[in-house]
């Protein structure tokens, strides 16, 4: 059921209404937010002297702003730089859905598509911020017994940042729906769960002697779901959402 206008939910428009199945659309943060945070990658979609470009990339979010980050001389970041409108997007796909009909076949997902004007980070503050966000945020505390950063390494980066104007999620959860008199056909149907789960960790075979693994990567253990460590480890970073 979308979610009406409020402080706590994003504003609506041609731009980001769910206009297809529009009872799958949500607006409210709460439901955006988690989506996001149950991810870390995403696509960023923007224009370049007429050309549609769309860019895989790591990302994260502080509030309603959302960051990442690439190379400087990255064409996606130079042409963001200017103050670029963008559209970025996340999905994850729950469940493969076979029906009686193939018209009927589907898929269960949670998607989002967040709407707003790119910039290059370039306060010293903010991007000093960045420069740990990009790592403490999936895994807490870990730049803290890290070699810093040296003057190329942070040079030949670039933050870009982007307040959410408009974004709005969509969600598919009910697996198999076929037409009523469908259900009387002979014809086999099922929901497949689609679950990206973590494995065994794999220590680098140069560690020095000694040299263990940390208790804050505790929450990336073997067999669990990837999104439930993700939404953990940002709310060690950000408890307060």
């Amino acid at each position: 059921m979308s979610q009406t206008e409020s402080p706590n939910s994003y504003p609506t428009s041609a731009r980001n209404q769910v206009k297809r199945r529009h009872d799958r659309g949500f607006y409210d943060h709460a439901t955006v937010h988690r989506i996001l945070d149950s991810s870390m990658l995403c696509h960023v979609s923007y224009v370049i002297d007429g050309q549609p470009y769309c860019t895989p990339t790591f990302f994260w979010r502080e509030g309603t702003k959302l960051y990442w980050h690439g190379s400087s001389a990255s064409r996606m970041l130079r042409n963001q730089t200017k103050g670029e409108r963008v559209c970025l997007t996340v999905a994850h796909l729950d469940s493969l859905v076979l029906a009686r009909c193939g018209f009927n076949h589907s898929a269960d997902y949670r998607a989002v598509m967040a709407f707003g004007t790119a910039y290059l980070v370039t306060d010293p503050v903010e991007k000093e911020r960045a420069v740990v966000a990009m790592v403490d945020r999936f895994f807490p505390d870990r730049t803290a017994g890290l070699r810093a950063g040296n003057i190329q390494e942070i040079k030949a980066t670039s933050f870009i940042a982007m307040e959410i104007e408009e974004a709005s999620a969509k969600i598919r959860a009910k697996g198999v729906a076929d037409d009523e008199e469908d259900y009387e056909l002979p014809i086999y149907a099922e929901r497949i769960p689609v679950r990206t789960v973590l494995g065994a960790p794999e220590p680098c075979p140069r560690l020095l002697d000694g040299v263990t693994r940390p208790a804050t990567l505790n929450g990336y253990s073997e067999g669990r779901l990837l999104e439930d460590a993700l939404r953990d480890a940002y709310f060690v970073e950000y408890p307060n959402g």
